[in-house]
């Protein structure tokens, strides 16, 4: 019998993640219908889409506001549908804003929810998880430590590792890749990732690309190869390269790589000797591939003031920014953050470890580590927990009547 599940992934890396997780679950029973907002990899997985997730991908304040009508609209026409018609489970991945507020609304209507990807409350307002025990059935968390956090909160709670550690090869093959690209197989080759939001090309693929520039003085035979995870992004690129011109640039879009398949940043990655990276998702995308990188990241004067009154913090309880040195808690690779940011310091802080090959080798020794620590095979462990829950759920009464959740 066709049970349905409710999903909701915000962004490129939550449309991936949950991708897996659906496949895991379609693998357990192929009984699973999904439906509701994602992006082109759960549209290729099966999913019934609602709302393309670009309805949510937004970065900062000044994003949601302008967002705020998209939003509304997508959220009450979400919330309606699934009070009217329930799923036996909804799985929300990240987007916690969007996610934990709707899961609210479901919860209390006696729909199961599951959140995938914790918000980052050990590093920035600890206080959100009282919030998080009022909307979430379980919690799925892909981090060891967090575990432990949730457990102390007598929250509900599972790791099932990173899909991304489960999907990236243990061992990256550089030369295939190269080859792959049509790139010199002797070249250095610098991989820059500047984020995949909009807000993220505009503040800081100008400091990328002037490091390049500092960068190609001292090996003028440098290449560098840009993902971009679509065309609005890439235009907005081409923009701002038309005044910081680079030689031996290479833009990677879906279009021009060999396996569409799977995201262009790892064609990317593989391939390069060493990584320039907007921190986020893939400063660990980086690191699975053993990848040497330089961290950096920043925002407006503005967004900065701003999310520091929201959060009440003008820095993280830990030290680092980077997911790899928050996970190693060892400050592994650079971070350069805001006004450390300048492509003077990028470019010293890259060069150093495109020349530094027995730090290479150490750093490659203890990405291996984490990537063995978090490859758990996320998508059965996470499927599971979805599918008991499903289950659980169809064993009992349907609790609210209509009128009662419409009126939620």
């Amino acid at each position: 019998m066709t049970w349905r599940l409710g999903l909701v992934a915000g962004e490129p890396s939550g449309d991936l993640i949950a991708a897996r997780v659906l496949a895991g679950a379609q693998q357990a029973d192929s009984e699973v219908m999904a439906e509701g907002i994602g992006g082109p990899q759960l549209i290729q997985q099966g999913l019934s889409l609602w709302h393309p997730m670009q309805a949510l991908t937004v970065f900062g304040y000044l994003d949601a506001l302008k967002q705020v009508p998209t939003l509304v609209r997508t959220y009450l026409d979400v919330k309606r549908r699934w009070l009217e018609q329930p799923p036996e489970v909804f799985l929300g991945i990240d987007a916690p804003d969007f996610n934990l507020r709707l899961e609210h609304k479901l919860k209390r209507a006696g729909i199961p929810t599951v959140h995938l990807v914790s918000p980052s409350i050990w590093a920035w307002r600890y206080e959100r998880i009282h919030h998080i025990r009022e909307a979430v059935s379980h919690m799925l968390v892909m981090f060891p430590f967090e575990e432990a956090i949730y457990q102390k909160e007598n929250i509900p709670v599972t790791f099932v590792g990173h899909p991304l550690a489960d999907a990236i090869p243990q061992e990256p093959d550089r030369a295939a890749a190269r080859q792959r690209l049509a790139l010199d197989p002797n070249a250095r080759v610098l991989a820059m990732l500047p984020g995949s939001r909009a807000s993220e090309i505009k503040w800081i693929a100008p400091r990328f690309l002037q490091t390049v520039q500092r960068l190609q003085k001292r090996d003028p035979k440098l290449h560098v190869v840009v993902p971009m995870v679509n065309a609005a992004r890439l235009a907005e690129f081409k923009q701002i390269l038309q005044s910081y011109p680079v030689e031996n640039l290479h833009v990677l879009t879906v279009q021009s790589v060999a396996a569409p398949a799977r995201p262009v940043a790892w064609d990317a990655l593989e391939a390069c000797d060493v990584a320039l990276v907007a921190s986020g998702t893939a400063t660990l995308e980086t690191a699975l591939f053993k990848r040497p990188m330089v961290i950096s990241y920043a925002v407006s004067p503005w967004v900065r003031r701003v999310m520091a009154w929201k959060s009440g913090q003008q820095r993280p309880y830990v030290p680092w920014v980077g997911l790899p040195n928050v996970l190693l808690n060892d400050s592994v690779v650079p971070e350069l953050i805001q006004e450390d940011a300048t492509p003077e310091k990028l470019a010293e802080a890259v060069y150093e470890k495109f020349i530094n090959e027995p730090k290479a080798r150490e750093i490659e020794a203890r990405f291996h580590a984490l990537h063995q620590s978090l490859r758990c095979d996320t998508a059965n462990r996470a499927a599971q927990v979805i599918l008991e829950l499903a289950h659980r759920s169809r064993r009992t009464a349907k609790g609210l009547s209509r009128s009662d959740r419409a009126s939620l």
